[in-house]
């Protein structure tokens, strides 16, 4: 069973709305409907930016850069602020 919902926007938002559906050639109640079932399984799927930033992570660690202690580099740039 189908309920209605009713939901209120400022005129210029609706207008974007309206905008977008036509780009899809779709009504503004199913582009709602979409995003609607879109923000709702992203929201339900946090293990997905969990494991994306873990992928970042794994592949940020296959690059050799040079690197060195912190507290020498924070020593380097302090002199560098000194010297300047």
């Amino acid at each position: 069973m189908s309920k209605r919902l009713q939901v209120l926007v400022p005129e210029d938002e609706y207008v974007e709305i309206q905008g977008a559906a036509r780009e899809c050639r779709m009504t503004v109640a199913e582009w709602v409907r979409q995003a609607m079932r879109e923000a709702r399984s992203d929201s339900n799927r946090p293990s997905d930016s969990t494991d994306a930033r873990l992928r970042a992570i794994a592949a940020a660690s296959q690059h050799e850069f040079p690197t060195a202690d912190i507290d020498d580099m924070l020593r380097d740039i302090d002199a560098g602020r000194v010297a300047s």
